[in-house]
């Protein structure tokens, strides 16, 4: 098993060099094709209504938006060209939301990358969608990547399980990547009193990776009443390259359950993070 093409969540205006190395890592492992994507909202569809946009302000942002979409375009190419022989293009200006246009993208994907929200702006985002909204919509595991990464080696990688629909699609949908593992541990997170039925329950799932060929470690992991906490010092402890998790949520996910991965995480994360509905 392994991923027959990738969609890198590309943003305008802004170097994607971490996410293209990590992309040309995971389809150069996987002999994938990879679909790089971007989308951007004009300055007449965010304007306030009734607000008054000149038509020198319009004219500025459409040449903007040319310019930002030839850097991006270019610096996909000169990353992936030679690494990897199947690429695309694609970028759209659109009015409606912007996680519209790459759920009905996504349809021939088995995986997006994307870099980390920024957060801390109230103004909504013209140049990138959502992690949530990515996660909710498109029906396919979102990888994402830190601002750092030098690309993927992902010799240690943590599966972060809960008894659970999200855990386990997102346990499903990380098996190619849990084959090119050179460790992987497959940990929960309970209190006292359930270990000992935390243990069996991850036993079955190492049962079940046995038998697609992936020997897992299993990991109780004691709750201290902050499970992603406990979570992040098992995966700083298992010196983790990627973390495979369920997301939780509805509407425009902005909070994370855990099983998934607190917005604080995915605003600045350390490591690769596999998120799946």
């Amino acid at each position: 098993m392994s991923y027959a093409t990738l969609m890198v969540h590309l943003e305008l205006g802004r170097s994607n060099a971490a996410l293209l190395n990590v992309a040309a890592d995971l389809a150069e492992r996987s002999q994938a094709g990879v679909i790089g994507i971007a989308a951007c909202q004009p300055l007449m569809a965010t304007a306030f209504a009734g607000a008054y946009v000149s038509g020198e302000a319009i004219e500025l942002d459409r040449v903007e938006i040319e310019s930002e979409a030839k850097e991006a375009q270019a610096e996909f190419r000169t990353l992936l060209d030679g690494r990897v022989a199947d690429i695309e293009w694609r970028c759209v200006e659109m009015a409606t939301p912007l996680a519209d246009y790459f759920a009905r993208e996504a349809r021939g994907v088995d995986v997006i990358l994307t870099a980390p929200d920024r957060g801390g702006s109230l103004l909504p985002d013209t140049r990138r969608a959502n992690i949530g909204d990515l996660v909710m919509q498109t029906g396919r595991p979102v990888i994402v990547v830190p601002t750092h990464a030098k690309g993927l080696r992902p010799e240690q990688v943590l599966v972060a399980w809960k008894d659970s629909r999200e855990a386990r699609r997102a346990a499903l949908d990380a098996l190619p990547l849990l084959e090119m593992a050179g460790h992987v541990t497959v940990v929960e997170v309970a209190r006292e009193e359930d270990e000992a039925v935390a243990g069996r329950r991850l036993t079955d799932v190492a049962a079940w990776l046995k038998r697609h060929g992936i020997l897992a470690e299993t990991l109780v992991a004691p709750s201290t009443g902050d499970d992603v906490a406990a979570l992040a010092a098992v995966a700083r402890a298992q010196h983790a390259d990627v973390v495979v998790a369920g997301a939780y949520g509805h509407g425009r996910l902005r909070e994370w359950a855990f099983g998934g991965v607190t917005a604080d995480l995915l605003l600045d994360p350390v490591r690769c993070t596999m998120l799946s509905h």
